[in-house]
């Protein structure tokens, strides 16, 4: 989030934050953001104090809308819980004061009391079709359920920008997997079964019931990303969108409080484009840059870089101590999010590759599914790689299952279409990049 509120007004606009569950819940990922928001406006005043451009351009060009489903002395008061609620009635002239104070207090965002989904279909309605990007870098929750409210209202967004699933890679795994893609034939060997389990759970939160409910929900699995696996089906009924027929690619419906079927026939197809680990991981922030970087003269006094380094340093060393034959030299911390937004930021440039047809060099985009019911497998990213003919202009029905093609993969009819990134401007570049909008230049 970070990078993205440092982007130039020409580059993007951040019109919305969308909180959804992740490795803690959903009010202590709250808390986080509003934490973040209150370090910028110190950073900004610090900055203009010592004759520094403020940077942050971007929010100061428009307020995000908040919505939401340690160190003490490094948050800000409690005071803005308040925010997040209805204003009671009737409001005495004191308690009208002090929340203005408060309000006063967080003026780089908007807080909303509707849900997200409420709040994303109406910015698409509000704004002209293909103008609005959404970046979703956590469980695609709030998505599925917009699409499911308004389908032709979602449809109206210029493309969803996904960091998740992994393709030709293993899933969220320890730091001891190479950076290399493996051949995918490694996957069952012993160098990849015989990688022990991180002995540390990434969830900073209490010991409390909650935490042990957490830890249990987000599992790491051998072949699922953990955005994926965290919602399954929330990502697959997303991406049946992009399909032309999107009830041939729709997950089963399991349970009376299954989101509702989309209507027989839509007004387009939705634009995925998909950031797997496949490539995420192979950009990285190296701990001697970070170190290097936030140690110059420039910035001694930031109240940025000092929050900053607080979760930053820690996680370095939290990497370097579960291998102790990594070298300390080349320990980085991937930049999984971060890509996505670099995306947002410079789309334009060639340099970004997707792949855009399939192993049987067919003229459409990738067929990738989500496995949501498997035991073994549930949100793992599904392609097929027969390369078998796919058949084109079948008329058979859609509902008909086809002899000798579960699925329907070979129906040039079904199945999604994703773009997939498999090359950025360059790791290196964004590593310095990242850095430098962030924290200024030194």
């Amino acid at each position: 989030m970070l990078l993205a509120f440092s982007a130039k007004p020409e580059e993007l606009e951040v019109l919305m934050l969308s909180l959804t569950f992740g490795n803690v819940e959903v009010q202590n990922c709250l808390r986080n953001v509003v934490t973040l928001f209150h370090y910028i406006e110190k950073e900004k005043a610090w900055r203009k104090e010592n004759g520094r451009p403020e940077g942050f351009e971007g929010l100061a060009a428009r307020k995000p809308i908040g919505e939401w489903h340690q160190h003490p002395h490094m948050s800000p008061e409690e005071t803005w819980k308040s925010l997040f609620k209805p204003t009671p009635e009737p409001l005495g002239t004191e308690e009208a004061a002090d929340l203005q104070k408060v309000k006063d207090a967080h003026k780089l965002f908007t807080p909303s009391l509707k849900p997200a989904h409420e709040e994303m279909l109406q910015l698409l309605r509000d704004n002209e079709p293909d103008t609005i990007t959404i970046v979703a870098i956590g469980p695609l929750t709030n998505l599925a359920i917009a699409a499911a409210t308004d389908p032709e209202a979602f449809l109206r967004v210029k493309e969803v920008v996904v960091m998740g699933g992994a393709v030709n890679w293993p899933g969220n795994c320890s730091a001891e997997l190479p950076h290399q893609p493996p051949d995918l034939h490694l996957l069952s060997s012993p160098l990849v079964t015989s990688i022990p389990v991180p002995p540390f759970n990434l969830i900073k939160q209490p010991n409390t019931p909650l935490r042990r409910q957490l830890n249990i929900r987000n599992q790491m699995t051998p072949g699922a990303e953990f955005n994926t696996y965290a919602d399954s089906v929330a990502a697959a009924r997303v991406y049946a969108l992009t399909s032309p027929n999107p009830k041939t690619t729709m997950p089963p419906v399991v349970g009376k409080k299954a989101l509702p079927p989309y209507p027989e026939k839509l007004s387009r197809q939705l634009k995925v484009k998909l950031f797997p680990l496949d490539i995420t991981e192979q950009h990285l922030l190296p701990r001697t840059l970070f170190n290097k970087y936030i140690e110059a003269d420039a910035l001694s006094g930031s109240p940025l870089t000092e929050w900053a380094s607080l979760f930053l340093i820690s996680t370095f060393r939290k990497i370097a101590s579960l291998d102790s034959h990594l070298d300390p030299d080349t320990i980085g911390l991937h930049l999984h999010d971060p890509l996505t937004i670099w995306y947002a930021m410079a789309s334009a440039d060639p340099l970004w590759k997707f792949v855009t047809e399939d192993l049987r060099e067919r003229s459409m985009l990738i067929d990738l599914k989500v496995e949501t019911s498997g035991q073994w497998t549930r949100g793992c990213c599904i392609v097929d790689r027969r390369q078998r003919e796919v058949k084109q202009d079948l008329t058979v029905s859609l509902d008909e299952e086809v002899v000798g093609d579960a699925g329907g993969w070979r129906d040039a009819r079904k199945g999604n279409r994703i773009e997939r990134a498999v090359e950025s401007p360059g790791g290196e570049k964004f590593a310095n990049l990242i850095l430098e909008r962030v924290f200024g230049s030194v």
